[in-house]
């Protein structure tokens, strides 16, 4: 199941609806606002997304991994609205009967709701500018975080 929240996303219920006693291996994936964003001060951000296709589109990513990696279980949430840096933007959840394809399922669904579920991210930063990101970008290059002085 793949849900969008207003709301703080609450973990605890999310990976307890996912406990089966044939399942071996169990592994998620939560995704924080950070305070900075390629060496800027990040002080908040916005998702907004196209619900229905969201649902729609989200779903149908949970079904695609479900089926490539023969999950026992399955969730996701993505949080829409107004965040600060330390917040929990989403949580990706799944279990199987082995550990790996657990971990080869997680990494698959948060790549593919970043990469086509209609969710967007607006960033607004410390220095008063703002932008849209892509959410399809990785700076996985993290050098630049120590040539920050970000703001906590």
């Amino acid at each position: 199941m793949f849900t969008l929240s207003h709301k703080a996303i609450a973990v605890e219920p999310l990976r307890q609806s996912l406990l089966r006693l044939d399942a071996g291996g169990f592994c998620s994936f939560e995704g924080w606002v950070r305070n900075h964003h390629l060496g800027r001060g990040v002080e908040r951000l916005e998702y907004e997304a196209y619900a229905k296709l969201a649902l729609t589109q989200g779903a149908a990513v949970l079904d695609a991994a479900q089926e490539q990696f023969d999950l026992l279980g399955v969730r996701a949430e993505h949080r829409i609205g107004e965040l600060v840096p330390g917040e929990l933007a989403v949580w990706v959840g799944v279990c199987s009967v082995h550990r790996d394809q657990a971990f080869e399922a997680c990494r698959f669904i948060i790549d593919e709701i970043k990469a086509t579920v209609p969710i967007w991210k607006h960033e607004f930063y410390t220095d008063r500018s703002n932008e849209w990101v892509d959410p399809t970008a990785c700076h996985c290059d993290h050098r630049h975080v120590a040539e920050t002085e970000v703001q906590t």
